[in-house]
């Protein structure tokens, strides 16, 4: 049966697709992305604690893989919202921060070796959209182009959707001779075209990835986001989908995502360098200016907040709220923060962590 854009499609073949999905090409790209990821999961074990990775790239994440569905907010705007839990932050911000607390659920319950789910799908979509829905029910889902034209109609019936999603189950979590890159490749397409929820679907989507770098081991902590490489290459992101749903072409869909991982991996390899730097920089100079003892502990806090507060260090049991009052100071007289005023806040800036994270 021809594609129809306009009907619902719910014959959407279920997985594995019954053709070669390793042909030389793939396997060529394949072993460059997994050499990357490798670099990468060795570059993160050298950072002393790997909490400044989870917090500082999460929320990059978040913003950029909210950004393609045009949620668009400023990075002040999310590092300042961070730091007050969302309080006073404006709606776009909001729905970001949603999308870092649904993306560390997901890595909770990797951790908890739990299989990737529908369930854990719903719960994250519940997160990001603040939710108490899940599957699509009504009909009438399209997408459209800028036009206002119908480019897909996904599935429709809740039933339908389910059972697509419980085959979607299924090839993540049972054992495949498939290399684990090409199936993360298989898998986002799928979940994308089952298109399950009646929002939120592409943010729910790059959560996948990550959770199955993660689950497979490739990684020890989420820190490959594909939503950077997606963006700079939108056009070929939504052709290589398409390419699949109406002319079966897996090859070049599969590379495109083989070729995202490896550039990702590459980049966040030099943000992680870059960062342990600039930290042992900073060890270097907060010395002359804070206790010894104190060091490690404080710039721990300073790297894992941007826009860092007082209380942060204060719920990490350094000291009182004037000890640790004095603490940023002497970071600032170092050179090393900015105190800002904003409100009723004192925000002290990490600028050169910040210029790292978001240039």
């Amino acid at each position: 049966m021809a594609f129809d854009r306009n009907a619902p499609y719910n014959e959407l073949p279920l997985l594995p697709p019954g053709i070669d999905l390793e042909s030389k090409a793939v396997l060529k790209q394949t072993i460059a992305a997994r050499a990357a990821l490798a670099d990468l999961k060795g570059a993160a074990r050298q950072l002393p604690n790997q909490g400044v990775l989870i917090q500082a790239l999460g929320l990059q994440e978040a913003k950029l893989s909210s950004e393609i569905e045009n949620i668009v907010t400023t990075n002040d705007a999310l590092f300042q919202g961070f730091a007050n839990d969302g309080e006073g932050s404006d709606h776009q911000t909001k729905e970001v921060l949603h999308y870092k607390d649904a993306l560390w659920q997901g890595f909770q319950w990797v951790k908890s070796d739990m299989p990737l789910t529908t369930r854990l799908f719903e719960e994250m979509y519940r997160v990001i959209k603040q939710a108490e829905d899940g599957v699509r029910r009504l009909p009438g889902t399209r997408l459209s182009n800028p036009m206002g034209e119908t480019i897909y109609t996904p599935p429709e019936g809740e039933a339908t959707i389910r059972d697509k999603l419980a085959n979607l189950e299924i090839f993540i979590n049972e054992p495949s001779e498939l290399d684990p890159l090409v199936r993360l490749a298989v898998m986002h397409y799928q979940f994308e075209a089952i298109h399950p929820f009646p929002d939120g679907n592409g943010r729910v989507g790059r959560i996948l990835n990550i959770l199955l770098l993660l689950s497979e081991g490739l990684l020890d902590v989420p820190i490959v986001y594909l939503s950077r490489y997606i963006m700079d290459n939108k056009g070929d992101y939504y052709r290589g989908l398409a390419g699949v749903t109406e002319r079966n072409e897996w090859e070049s869909w599969i590379l495109f995502m083989l070729r995202a991982v490896e550039s990702t991996s590459r980049l966040t390899c030099e943000r992680i360098i870059a960062i342990e730097k600039l930290m042992q920089e900073a060890a270097d100079k907060a010395e002359k200016f804070l206790p010894k003892v104190q060091v490690a502990g404080i710039l721990e806090v300073v790297f894992r907040h941007p826009y860092c507060k007082v209380k942060f260090l204060e719920e990490a049991g350094l000291g009182s709220r004037p000890t640790c009052t004095k603490y940023l100071r002497a970071l600032v007289e170092a050179g090393l923060l900015r105190e800002q005023a904003v409100w009723r806040e004192n925000y002290f800036i990490n600028d050169a962590f910040f210029n790292i994270l978001t240039r």
